[in-house]
C-alpha cells in the first residue's frame, strides 16, 4: 500500500504488514492484532491538520510494528473523521469500539468532540486526547498528552509583557469550551503580569469575515492579541489582520497557530506573530531532529509539514505503547493504574504523566515568513491539572 492510498482510506483497518516500513531493525509481531482507533479532522475548519496527523500515525505504527509491536501484537490503525459535529465524531468512535473492536482510541480534535466521545465511552475504554486543550477536566478513562493554558500561557504572557512592554490585551477565539476556558486562565496571567484585557469576543466556526472584530481591536488600543481560533478560521482572521495594518499596532500570540496554519496565513501576513507550543518543526533538540529526519526520509520533502498536532498523534501512540506494556494488558483499570508516573521519550523529549496529564517542555516561536524560529525555551512545565487515579 503506498502512502497516498493510506491517506485516502477512511475508517479502515490498516494491516501493519501492508504499510511501508520505517528503516529500523525488523522484529515481526506474531500476536493478535491490537486495533487502535484514531479520530482526526479530515474535513471542516480543522481539516488542514489531517494530512500531517495521518502521516504521523503511519510513522508511529510502522516504527512500533518494526520493533515487534506492543506486547508482541501488531498495531492496526483505524481512522475516523472528527472534523464535523461532535455527534458525528461520537458515531465514528462507537463504530470503532462496538463494531471494529478497538482497544483504545486517540482523539486529535476539538474539546466539544472530546466531551461527547468521553460521555459515550463512559470510561470503559482508554481514550488518549492528544492536542492542545483547556485542562481542568478529570473525565474517567481520558488521558491527556497535549499542552494546557498553564503550560502555554503562564510562561508566554509574562515573557512578552516584559520583553515587549505589553499591557493591553485583546482576546479572540471560536465559541466553545477550549477558547473560553483558555482565555479565562489568560486573564489571570495578564493581570499577574501587570496588564489588562481591553476586549474579548468569540465566533462560530462558520465566521468568514472578521472586519468588525478588527475594527474593535484597532479602536481598543490593544498592544497584543491572544488568538484561540482553529484552522481555517485562524487563517482568515490573520490574513485580514495584516491587511488592516494591525500587525503594526499589536503583536499576535497564538496557542494553535502551527506550521500548516502559518502557511495558510502567508509570509506577507505573518508580521509580529508568535506561537507557543510543546513542539515545532524548527525544534533542534536531538529527539526532534531524529523524528524530523525519519519523517521526511519516509515521506519526502513534499510531505505535509510537521507540526504540534501531527506530532501529538505520533506521541499518543508512544504513550499507549509505554502504558500498555507497563500494564501488561489493555483493560481500562490496568491502564489507569499504570499511567501514573509513566515516562516515555518522543519528539518533545522525555514526557512524564502525572494525574492523567503530562509535564512537557514548552517553546515560544516567532514567525519569519512561513516558518517559525524558536526564541525561548521555558523548560519543563506541569500541566496545572491533576486527576485522581
Amino acid at each position: 500500500m503506498d502512502r497516498r492510498a493510506f491517506l485516502s482510506s477512511s475508517a479502515m483497518a490498516l494491516a501493519a504488514s501492508q504499510l511501508p516500513r520505517v528503516a529500523t531493525a525488523q522484529a515481526t509481531p506474531v500476536g493478535k492484532p491490537l486495533k487502535l482507533g484514531f479520530l482526526i479532522p479530515r474535513s471542516g475548519t480543522a481539516g488542514l491538520f489531517g494530512p500531517s496527523s495521518e502521516a504521523c500515525i503511519e510513522l508511529a505504527v510502522n516504527k512500533i510494528n518494526a520493533e515487534g509491536g506492543i506486547l508482541g501484537r501488531p498495531i492496526e490503525a483505524l481512522l475516523g473523521d472528527a472534523g464535523g459535529a461532535p455527534s458525528d465524531t461520537v458515531q465514528a468512535a462507537q463504530r470503532m469500539w462496538r463494531r471494529d473492536g478497538v482497544e483504545a482510541i486517540v482523539g486529535e480534535h476539538g474539546s466539544a468532540s472530546r466531551e461527547a466521545v468521553a460521555g459515550a465511552l463512559r470510561g470503559q475504554l482508554p481514550y488518549v486526547y492528544s492536542p492542545v486543550n483547556e485542562g481542568g477536566y478529570c473525565t474517567d478513562g481520558v488521558f491527556t498528552t497535549g499542552e494546557t493554558p498553564s503550560q502555554q500561557l503562564a510562561p508566554a504572557i509574562p515573557y512578552l509583557a516584559k520583553e515587549r512592554s505589553i499591557k493591553r490585551w485583546y482576546l479572540i477565539g471560536n465559541d466553545y469550551s477550549w477558547p473560553r476556558i483558555t482565555n479565562a486562565a489568560a486573564k489571570e496571567f495578564i493581570e499577574d503580569s501587570g496588564g489588562e484585557v481591553v476586549g474579548e469576543e468569540y465566533h462560530p466556526f462558520t465566521t468568514d469575515n472578521f472586519d468588525s472584530s478588527l475594527a474593535n481591536i484597532r479602536d481598543s488600543g490593544a498592544e497584543a492579541v491572544l488568538i484561540n481560533l482553529v484552522g481555517g478560521a485562524s487563517v482568515v482572521f490573520n490574513r485580514a489582520y495584516a491587511s488592516f495594518g494591525l500587525d503594526k499596532q499589536a503583536l499576535r500570540l497564538g496557542t494553535l497557530i502551527e506550521e500548516n496554519t502559518l502557511a495558510g496565513i502567508g509570509a506577507e501576513n505573518s508580521g509580529d506573530l508568535y506561537s507557543v507550543s510543546g513542539y515545532f518543526d524548527a525544534l533542534d533538540t536531538p529527539a526532534a531532529l531524529a523524528f524530523r529526519k525519519t519523517y521526511y526520509d519516509t515521506f519526502g520533502v513534499d510531505a505535509p509539514v510537521l507540526n504540534t498536532l501531527g506530532q501529538s498523534c505520533f506521541e499518543a501512540v508512544l504513550f499507549l505503547q509505554a502504558v500498555i506494556e507497563k500494564a501488561g494488558e489493555t483493560s481500562i483499570d490496568a491502564i489507569t493504574a499504570a499511567s501514573e508516573g509513566i515516562s516515555y521519550s518522543g519528539p518533545r523529549g522525555d514526557v512524564t504523566m502525572s494525574g492523567r496529564f503530562v509535564n512537557a517542555n514548552i517553546y515560544l516561536a516567532k514567525a519569519e515568513g512561513t516558518e517559525f524560529k524558536i526564541i525561548e525555551n521555558f523548560g519543563g512545565i506541569a500541566s496545572g491539572t491533576t486527576c485522581s487515579i
